[in-house]
């Protein structure tokens, strides 16, 4: 075994076997390299990654392969989703040379850790001839790879990289429109989503535009956002039968996916959901949250409450092997009732998709239109459709599993933490909440100490590890979400005790964004900032977010010019790529139509809490309870239950019912 067997990430115990001589990304392996005068090559990926797999079966397990790496190169293996600060730094660097990224990650360093090459996936042959020619170029040419490792490296430095902004705009309905007609040209608008193939879910994409379309009274976008939530949830990269979203589908119908499925993109498509069936309560968004939900507790939860990291895409070697089936599988789980399975999930004899005979399950018809289209009862198909996914799914079940990285992320499990919230705002189901609790309570007492400090990863007692921006930023929302839907200001106290923690050690105040890493933790090559808005919206924006929030509530400048600062400095590259800036946008809106604080205070607080959540009011937050110490909720405690509609430090008088509250809302909506 290499110097990878005493890891604790399953991404690097798959290698551990690999004759490469891997190192973890540490003293030991970069002190090597420069001791050695040796090359560094790192290459990153994660777990659940289907190219990663390959490139270690035809490259990694080969031998010859192998020799050539540890000849020439001091070769370190690095968890992704562990260090996404190495991680960030390399893909800058591939974008820089290449102009996409991806993973496997390979990128090809100085002793000193400045990169002078890289890429993605390699073929076997085209890598070792890659390794030949990089090893006789750094011993023939050093200053040569000397020069470009420092012409690369200040890209890397200077690569999504925003400038301070003084001045103070007025925001204006005008800014947030010119974003989304920008973005409009690249709308599907016969399959949804955006562009051809691939196509990810990106959740805060369209938790944004549904926002936009509710507040600027838009139709179309209202259309668009309706169609890419049913095309995805009737979509192969949908487990219709187990529940939860695969990563993204590698065509642009949303019919075959790339199988592994990530708690980041459940715990984010639990919020999208939920927050859709309360601006439009269709059956279809409860169904996919609770199956979500289902899946999430059922095959990524720990005992102890806190939610693990991925499913693989394979099993048994083959990807997407445990979720496809043939038309002859279907027939001997079901018999007679495998025609009407068929039909309705597009089963075929040849298969409907690369696989010969083997199928992707996936819908077309929404339920009404399929039973008029067969000439059968709704009830009796939906019930047939119910009592056969069963019977597939206890089939399934039998087979062999994908693996499953059961790394705890602090990060992620404040995404799913957050879904949960959401979730139960929209639905009032205890055993959400349930959930939710148990999950907060894990965080709170396994990787967050008294002075506010996370640990990134879960470890047991050897929990030890740095913490990043992302991981401060979805814990805090979390909570700030969890505190809405109790009323329990403990939630909220540890919100801004980790918010305090991220400001003092992760803010610059000089350029008015927060880094990506701490002060106190490892300084790489270069220290970098999240910025814009991926597949998970950035730290930065989230941070935004939390801060505008969290000034609100408190009452606390600091947090409101710090988030203004964020999005000032960020305004200016808004318009041209909204995709990639949408929770910036959601923020933007914020800032033009107001956020209405709804303080409900008495005995009767959760009912009429429950009651106003489930009228849509996306820029809203929410406070109260039977006692409370906010700035907000002072001398607003009697014995009788209050509403209160406050914006821009003015509260309107108090009511009684939610359908006054409701009327003061929306009044203020059309100024």
């Amino acid at each position: 075994m290499n110097h990878l067997a005493n890891s604790t990430s399953p991404y690097l115990l798959q290698h551990a076997n690999n004759p490469v001589n891997w190192y973890p990304w540490g003293a030991e392996a970069l002190k090597k390299a420069k001791d050695e005068n040796k090359l560094i090559l790192v290459s990153i990926g994660y777990s659940a990654c289907h190219w990663c797999h390959v490139m270690e079966h035809e490259s990694f397990e080969d031998e010859k392969v192998a020799a050539v790496m540890n000849e020439y190169f001091v070769c370190i293996k690095v968890d992704r989703e562990e260090r996404p600060d190495i991680d960030q730094i390399y893909m800058s660097a591939v974008q820089l040379m290449s102009g996409r990224g991806g993973w496997p990650l390979n990128c090809i360093c100085l002793p000193d850790q400045r990169p002078i090459y890289g890429g993605t996936y390699f073929r076997k042959n085209d890598w070792t001839s890659l390794l030949f020619n990089l090893a006789d170029f750094y011993k023939q040419k050093p200053a040569e790879a000397d020069e470009y490792a420092v012409k690369l490296t200040e890209g890397i430095k200077q690569y999504e990289s925003i400038g301070f902004v003084k001045e103070h705009p007025e925001y204006s309905k005008y800014d947030v429109q010119l974003i989304v007609d920008n973005w409009k040209k690249y709308f599907d608008k016969e399959e949804g989503g955006m562009g051809a193939s691939p196509k990810f879910p990106m959740p805060n994409n369209w938790q944004f535009l549904m926002r936009y379309a509710y507040l600027m009274n838009d139709s179309e976008i209202a259309q668009m956002v309706s169609l890419t939530l049913k095309k995805m949830a009737f979509g192969g990269i949908y487990d219709h039968i187990g529940g939860g979203f695969a990563r993204y589908s590698v065509d642009g119908r949303w019919h075959v996916p790339h199988f592994e499925k990530m708690l980041y993109d459940n715990a984010q498509l639990v919020s999208l959901y939920s927050e859709a069936y309360t601006w439009k309560s269709s059956q279809l968004y409860k169904q996919v949250v609770d199956e979500i939900i289902t899946f999430t507790l059922r095959e990524l939860s720990s005992p102890e409450g806190a939610f693990y990291s991925a499913l693989d895409a394979d099993s048994e070697g083959v990807e997407g092997k445990f979720y496809t089936f043939t038309k002859a599988e279907i027939e001997e789980i079901l018999g007679d009732d495998a025609e009407l399975f068929s039909i309705y999930y597009n089963i075929t004899d040849e298969g409907n998709w690369e696989e010969e005979q083997t199928n992707v399950l996936f819908r077309k018809d929404k339920d009404l239109n399929l039973a008029n289209k067969l000439g059968i009862v709704l009830e009796d198909m939906v019930a047939n459709v119910e009592t056969s996914r069963k019977k597939v799914f206890e089939a399934r079940a039998n087979r062999i599993r994908p693996g499953l990285d059961n790394k705890v992320l602090a990060s992620w499990n404040g995404l799913m933490l957050k879904g949960l919230c959401d979730a139960y705002r929209a639905f009032n189901k205890a055993e959400y909440l349930e959930t939710a609790l148990k999950n907060a309570e894990f965080i709170l007492n396994n990787m967050m100490d008294a002075d506010g400090r996370l640990s990134r990863i879960y470890k047991g007692k050897d929990n030890d590890s740095i913490a990043f921006l992302d991981d401060y930023a979805n814990v805090i929302d979390a909570f700030i979400a969890l505190y809405e839907v109790t009323f329990d200001e403990n939630w909220l106290n540890q919100a801004q005790i980790l918010t305090d923690y991220a400001i003092i050690h992760y803010y610059e105040e000089s350029t008015g964004i927060f880094y990506f890493t701490g002060d106190e933790d490892e300084q790489l090559i270069a220290r970098k900032s999240e910025i814009m808005d991926g597949v998970i919206p950035s730290s930065n924006s989230v941070m935004a977010h939390n801060l505008r929030k969290q000034g609100l509530l408190f009452d606390v400048q600091e947090y409101l010019d710090i988030s203004a600062q964020l999005l000032r400095n960020i305004l200016p590259h808004m318009a041209k790529y909204g995709s990639a800036y949408s929770n910036w946008a959601s923020l933007l809106l914020n800032e033009v139509f107001g956020v209405y604080e709804v303080a409900i205070t008495g005995t009767n607080a959760e009912a009429f809490r429950m009651e106003i959540e489930i009228n849509y009011i996306p820029n809203k937050i929410i406070l109260g309870g039977t006692k409370g110490s906010l700035p907000l909720l002072q001398d607003r405690f009697n014995n009788t239950t209050q509403v209160f509609i406050c914006k821009d430090k003015t509260c309107s008088l108090p009511v009684d019912n939610i359908t006054d509250a409701l009327k003061q809302i929306n009044s203020k909506i059309l100024i």
